[in-house]
């Protein structure tokens, strides 16, 4: 097909022009503009195919010979078959644009008598750009008339002045109905050309009108610097349409492949190895102006698949090579909503992905505004992996201070680290995620692999549902709380003070838990004189047939000492009763300590802590009085 079609334009256009066009053309330079090229040896560049998914470069470029082939897919060609297939133009349209590009003019001739013409009308590639570029310059000039002064004012109240303004190409479009259409008619331009392009529209009576009114303008560029399209935000509360208006998808605009910004930024995306995706045009500026010049935004629609593809070809993300992809996302919960959609995109890159989210919930161009460019910079740099922000998110909606909680939250979040991509990091964050959760290694462990392991499209099974965590009757900390109970009903005068003064919560074994609630009925081990009284007073107040039982065995069953039992053996025995309590909340605070953000939340994280510091010096005097052993 391009043989056939290179000898039909062949006869429209010289071929010694086409000639002169490939010999000046730098295929190198052409094709870098899409794909980062790295040296592949023998004076050979490689690359991510533009035209097929890939996590190894297989597109090679020779410049020596002027020519690319992908060993991936086959395609293959020179600059102009390039042009062809990346920004679908026509062999014409891809020959006038090289030759443009390299300052040569295209001689045309007749196929059947070889004698030269008139420059036949453009493709339409050329034509729908050069509109757009008319366009902008309407725009641009009508930024300056007294009419535009909300516009003016709209950008000086985020912090862009007029220079900014003009880098940016930013315009107006006034208060009329056509003014626009008429200018560009008068340029040339048709009708369904203006229509085509997304410029104007057909109003109800059938004549043409400028599709923007009232409006501040961005243009929008695709990766070669060419304006395709127009990015539109309303000005007067008196306008009904959308907060932003953007130029419909026509031949040469798809919202789901544009990026804002991927014109100034490309170069120092490829140098850098990263790129920052923000959210809006003013946030791309606002970067850019402070010092983050790898700044890009979507246009319109969400960050999906072809935005991804444009940009690993830009980053050269592969296997060998990682780049690092930053989010920038609102605090609010559709910033989060796209944060952990981002999430799942971010399977689709190799490199690493992280989010920056403002401590004060504030975009970056609000950010800039009220903090200055540093603060702009120190958002980006202040990044923690997109992963972590996701498992914090899911983590959050379920209160980790119930069983239930803890369990669901894992549910939740273990298909999550199952999705990881690089599967050496799983562990890690299997054992991060259990810290959060406050919860042992292993039932985290089990529900990643059951998430893992699950169907495509398809959730994994439910994780077992834990039972509430019970000492059995032969479990150490069973045997405490079991000798607790027999020093109060053999021994409540010398033990009575020090078991009474000991919480109730302490107990975790059911059944002892019904005798520490029967103690305190009968009044306390404390108020007892002992003997067969005491113990069928107890007794009396149990409520449950086992805890009678127990009341029983428990009042003749040796103490775990030998000789007699003095203060000394009483203290010992209740801290280490205290002893687990304290350590499991001390685990309990550090998980919560690590779900507290210490910017956003100062509070309540120093609060935290300070109850943590607590409960440590605690846990090691309950340590110290414990030494000796049962």
């Amino acid at each position: 097909m391009y043989a056939e079609e290179v000898a039909e334009m062949a006869g429209r256009i010289r071929d010694e022009d086409i000639a002169l066009v490939r010999e000046r053309t730098s295929i190198a330079d052409v094709i870098s503009e899409t794909v980062t090229l790295k040296s592949a040896g023998g004076g050979n560049l490689k690359g991510l195919c533009p035209f097929h998914d890939e996590k190894s470069p297989s597109f090679n470029v020779s410049p020596a010979r002027n020519v690319w082939y992908c060993f991936g897919c086959g395609a293959g060609g020179d600059a102009i078959k390039f042009l062809m297939d990346a920004e679908h133009l026509s062999f014409v349209e891809s020959v006038e644009r090289l030759a443009a590009r390299a300052g040569i003019q295209l001689r045309y001739v007749d196929s059947d008598t070889a004698a030269p013409r008139a420059r036949p009308q453009q493709g339409q590639r050329q034509r729908l750009v050069a509109a757009h570029a008319a366009a902008v310059e309407f725009y641009q000039a009508q930024l300056t008339t007294a009419a535009a002064r909300p516009a003016r004012e709209f950008l000086a109240g985020r912090g862009f002045d007029r220079a900014a303004a003009e880098r940016y190409a930013c315009g107006f479009a006034p208060d009329a109905w056509d003014l626009l259409t008429k200018h560009l008619r008068q340029q040339g331009f048709t009708h369904q050309e203006l229509v085509t392009a997304g410029l104007s529209r057909e109003s109800r009576s059938g004549t043409l009108i400028d599709r923007f009114r009232r409006r501040l303008l961005w243009p929008i560029r695709d990766l070669t610097g060419d304006v395709i399209g127009f990015g539109a935000r309303k000005l007067f509360d008196d306008d009904d349409g959308p907060k932003y208006l953007n130029t419909p998808e026509t031949p040469i605009y798809k919202k789901s492949h544009v990026l804002y910004g991927i014109d100034q930024a490309k170069r120092e995306i490829a140098k850098q190895g990263k790129v920052v995706v923000v959210e809006g045009y003013t946030d791309v500026m606002a970067c850019h102006l402070a010092g983050v010049p790898t700044a890009v935004a979507t246009c319109g629609t969400s960050f999906g698949a072809d935005h991804i593809g444009v940009l690993r070809r830009l980053l050269l993300d592969t296997d060998a090579v990682a780049g690092e992809i930053i989010f920038t996302f609102d605090g609010d919960a559709a910033g989060q909503k796209a944060a952990l959609r981002a999430f799942d995109d971010d399977q689709r890159f190799v490199g690493r992905t992280f989010i920056a989210v403002s401590p004060d919930n504030m975009d970056p161009c609000e950010l800039r505004l009220a903090k200055g460019d540093l603060a702009v910079r120190d958002l980006v740099a202040r990044r923690e992996p997109l992963v972590d922000f996701a498992l914090r998110h899911v983590i959050s909606r379920y209160d980790l201070d119930t069983v239930d909680g803890r369990v669901e939250a894992m549910r939740r979040a273990a298909p999550l680290v199952a999705k990881i991509k690089d599967r050496e990091k799983r562990p890690e964050y299997v054992r991060k995620l259990a810290g959060d959760l406050g919860m042992e290694i292993e039932p985290v462990h089990r529900a990643v692999l059951a998430a893992a392991s699950a169907p495509p499209g398809r959730d994994a099974a439910p994780a077992p549902r834990p039972a509430p965590a019970e000492p059995t009757v032969d479990s150490p900390r069973s045997m405490v709380e079991r000798e607790a109970l027999k020093l109060a009903l053999q021994q409540p005068v010398l033990a009575g003070p020090m078991f009474d003064a000991v919480e109730a919560a302490e107990y975790r074994h059911p059944v002892h838990v019904a005798v520490r609630a029967a103690v305190a009925a009968a009044g306390g081990a404390a108020a007892a004189t002992g003997g067969a009284v005491w113990i069928e007073s107890v007794r009396d107040a149990c409520e449950d047939l086992a805890a009678r039982a127990l009341v029983g065995e428990l009042a003749v069953e040796p103490l775990r000492i030998d000789g007699e039992p003095d203060p000394r053996y009483v203290s010992v025995t209740m801290a280490r009763l205290q002893w687990g309590s304290v350590t499991g909340r001390i685990k309990d605070l550090k998980s919560r300590i690590q779900r507290i953000n210490p910017v956003n939340n100062k509070d309540e994280y120093f609060a935290a802590f300070g109850e943590l510091l607590s409960l440590e010096q605690h846990a090691r005097a309950l340590r110290e009085q414990a030494a000796g052993g049962l």
